[in-house]
């Protein structure tokens, strides 16, 4: 049961940062690219002491494409999947709640920005792919240390290169629906982006599987 309290808290966290650094960046300038950069600096600092804190206790999957991957390579069992997914869904929406209350916004509100188009799915395929890519090479290397690091080091990178400033995440892209604001993402597009985060999970295994590939 801790598990998978871990993977509730570390995913609500993780969100209530995403979203809340994203309503701090708009009242604090109506530069897009300054918004984007605090949104991308609170996220990366973040994301690496929830990783840190919380490995030890649930492995800090906190994206059910990551647990997906796990489930594959015999990493886990089904059960944790579906404990896992569910956990990390439900931490997302309540780290969303959770922004939103802590900026005034009404609790429970849908995003209206449209996220669409071939070349953000491309961004999202990439940057999955990417994320998924370098855990399993840390943990092939046997450098699962860096991986706090490594991992917001990728995001964090990923904000800024990919069309769709990386979500790469399945849970976190539900949760984001329910906030009206600079990292809101509107209903009608989470499909497609979940899609694209799945599809780049797979290409990450692929590629894992042939740079590790020993004949």
């Amino acid at each position: 049961m801790k598990k998978v309290i871990g993977e509730f808290l570390g995913t609500a966290t993780l969100v209530a940062i995403v979203v809340g650094s994203g309503i701090m960046a708009t009242n604090l300038s109506e530069d897009i690219g300054v918004q984007l950069l605090i949104n991308t600096i609170s996220t990366v600092f973040g994301l690496a002491v929830l990783i840190q804190v919380l490995g030890p206790i649930s492995g800090a999957n906190f994206n059910p494409v990551v647990t997906m991957v796990d489930l594959i390579q015999k990493r886990t069992n089904f059960v944790t999947f579906i404990q896992y997914a569910i956990a990390q869904t439900a931490g997302a929406i309540t780290g969303a709640v959770l922004a939103n209350a802590m900026f005034s916004h009404p609790l429970y509100e849908i995003s209206t920005k449209v996220r669409s188009g071939g070349n953000q799915y491309l961004g999202e395929i990439v940057a999955t792919a990417g994320l998924i890519l370098i855990i399993n090479l840390m943990i092939h290397q046997e450098k699962t240390g860096l991986i706090p690091v490594i991992v917001a080091s990728w995001i964090g990178s990923a904000y800024f290169f990919t069309s769709s400033t990386s979500f790469a995440n399945p849970a976190v892209t539900v949760g984001r629906i329910f906030s009206d604001s600079f990292a809101g993402i509107a209903p009608g597009c989470v499909s497609k982006f979940i899609a694209a985060q799945i599809l780049g999970a797979i290409i990450g295994l692929g590629l894992t599987k042939v740079l590790t590939h020993d004949k």
